[in-house]
């Protein structure tokens, strides 16, 4: 099972303030004891929405529309996320409730998100493999 680890983003993290290097080590750390047993897939932090662009289809079979950001609403956005494999929702919560606060100043807030599996969207055996396979290179790929 996998699961995302989408840290939200706040005013701190909005107006590009990093934590400082205190907490960047102790969430290294814990990336390290993710990566040690075997659960890390990615885990990245993201620039402010100000760099962001954000596209929408706002009709159906319509052109896409490009939006630049900075976008306004900051508990809305993201800014980072962990992606983990897992055995158990249960195993997933453990793990996000070892996370360090994520920004470093008490504004931290985690939402913890099940990915799909591709058994989920289709039943046709070479559609599952393919997808699988994929997943698989890019697993890979990441190492």
């Amino acid at each position: 099972m996998r699961f995302m680890l989408v840290v939200k983003a706040t005013k701190s993290s909005e107006a590009g303030i990093i934590p400082n290097q205190e907490h960047f080590d102790a969430m290294r750390k814990f990336n390290d004891e993710l990566a040690r047993a075997g659960a890390l897939i990615a885990a990245q932090g993201l620039h402010p929405s100000s760099n962001a662009i954000r596209i929408s289809y706002p009709e159906p079979g319509g052109k896409p529309k490009v939006v630049d950001g900075p976008f306004t609403e900051a508990k809305e956005l993201i800014a980072g996320f962990t992606l983990i494999e897992v055995k158990s929702r249960e195993e997933a919560i453990q793990w996000a409730m070892r996370m360090p606060d994520p920004h470093g100043f008490g504004e931290g807030e985690i939402e913890l998100r099940q990915v799909y599996e591709v058994a989920e969207f289709t039943q046709d055996p070479e559609a599952i493999a393919r997808e699988t396979e994929m997943i698989e290179r890019v697993k890979r790929k990441l190492t």
